[in-house]
């Protein structure tokens, strides 16, 4: 498969090398390197019956290096010709790129014929801008959502992660964001989810509008590890590019990724072929190293130019519901805030099951609009009063009247819980939700 099958422009030739398939073992292909010319990350061609594969190098050893093939290893015999790539780590995405959806190698795969390549090639594993030059957060992002504008406001330029189990909605969540959300562009990527979802997502949820604004990057459960890591190193230059270069830089952009979990995944199994060995709860030390490495590359741009921004919103499958576990864990040191859905208020009815005790964003204070932190505050503390009691109101054994705190928390936490509530495909602005919000204090006053 070569860079011009994949939609690249390559300066560079491909370089024959003195070089073979020596024995495949597992899911790698090891191959010789008597010369040592390659590197880690770099791609390669391996001659294989009717169509060549395309592999990376992951690990090297004396005299051999083994790569990880981005496809099935079906057809490769031993002693089979390798072809070393130079530049293939590289994408050039363009205003054409909008409302299309493509692959991990950004080769279109919503058969409305061949995509236009830019001009600037942009490297897929950029390094994000260094701390002292990275331009400060922008204005206060509107997601369209009620119970996130509220409750965990963010500015442009910020890192919010959607935590959640199995099937208690972060998808739907993520959809509700993609479409309503205040920005010029957004970049989703579904890595390792089910096939039958994509059509779902952009048909049902996403709608014209929002497909027009968006490039929809694609990896799905059945391809393999490399080509869900890949997925999200895509969407992310993809993103940097509408912020920095697309008419002269400046965009806002939204980057939507479901779900970072499942880029971890795939780096723990291309870690384990490479020989990795297994670290906390079977997750190699390079999981730990990459989600850092991918969640810094959102955020503002370099400080000077135009004013651009990537504003992240990920999502991480809590498995058993343990929002302790090592990739949530992770994922939550290096984000700007957290989202948390929980499964007991899904089961109750309500959608978005955002749990507000638990969630937090992270921005500045000074960024936000007073209004919106003291009225978020004011609830908060009625349903912090109203969560510890429940227990006591449901089995009757607190009498109305003991506490007045507390007889002020049980009016307004019905009301609470309808405000949060919000139709899938209904948008709310920030100041309408603030507006509504407002009204539904007794005294019917901002604060």
């Amino acid at each position: 498969m070569s860079l011009q099958a994949l939609g690249i422009k390559n300066k560079f030739d491909p370089v024959s090398i003195e070089a073979e398939v020596i024995a495949v073992e597992g899911l790698t292909v090891v191959v010789s390197d008597r010369l040592g010319l390659f590197s880690i990350g770099d791609r390669i061609e391996i001659e294989s019956g009717s169509q060549d594969l395309l592999a990376e190098i992951v690990s090297i050893g004396d005299k051999v290096a083994t790569a990880l093939p981005f496809s099935a290893l079906t057809g490769i015999k031993r002693g089979a010709k390798v072809v070393l790539l130079r530049g293939g780590d590289v994408v050039a995405p363009s205003a054409a790129w909008l409302g299309r959806i493509v692959d991990a190698f950004g080769r279109p795969i919503d058969g409305k014929g061949a995509l236009i390549s830019g001009e600037v090639p942009r490297p897929l594993r950029n390094s994000p801008p260094s701390a002292p030059t990275r331009a400060r957060l922008g204005q206060v992002f509107d997601f369209g959502v009620k119970a996130l504008n509220m409750f965990t406001p963010a500015c442009e330029g910020q890192r919010i992660g959607i935590f959640s189990g199995s099937g208690v909605g972060k998808s739907a969540l993520l959809s509700m964001i993609a479409r309503n959300a205040a920005c010029d562009y957004s970049v989703i990527a579904l890595i390792g989810e089910r096939g039958r979802e994509v059509r779902e997502f952009i048909e049902d949820h996403l709608g014209e509008g929002g497909l027009a604004r968006s490039v929809i990057v694609v990896a799905t459960s059945d391809e393999s590890a490399l080509m869900r890591r890949e997925a999200a190193y895509l969407a992310m230059a993809t993103a940097e590019y509408f912020r920095d270069d697309f008419n002269g830089g400046g965009g806002s952009v939204l980057c939507l990724m479901d779900s970072l979990t499942r880029f971890a995944m795939a780096q723990r199994e291309i870690g384990l072929a490479s020989g990795e060995p297994p670290a906390t709860k079977g997750f190699t030390p390079s999981v730990f190293s990459s989600l850092p490495a991918l969640i810094e590359r959102a955020g503002p741009s370099i400080d000077g130019r135009s004013p651009g921004y990537i504003t992240g919103v990920y999502s991480v499958l809590v498995e058993g519901d343990d929002h302790d576990e090592p990739v949530a864990d992770n994922a939550r040191a290096c984000l700007d805030g957290h989202i948390v859905l929980d499964r007991k208020i899904a089961e109750r009815g309500r959608f978005p099951a955002v749990n507000v005790l638990r969630s937090s964003s992270r921005a500045p204070r000074h960024n936000l609009p007073k209004e919106i932190t003291d009225l978020a505050l004011r609830v908060r503390a009625s349903e912090a009063i109203y969560d510890d009691m429940q227990e006591m109101v449901r089995i009757g054994a607190y009498h109305r009247g003991t506490n007045a705190e507390v007889d002020a928390a049980i009016d307004l936490h019905r009301q609470i819980e309808s405000f949060l509530a919000q139709e899938v495909m209904v948008g709310v602005s920030a100041d309408e939700a603030r507006k509504i919000l407002t009204g539904l204090l007794p005294d019917g006053r901002e604060v």
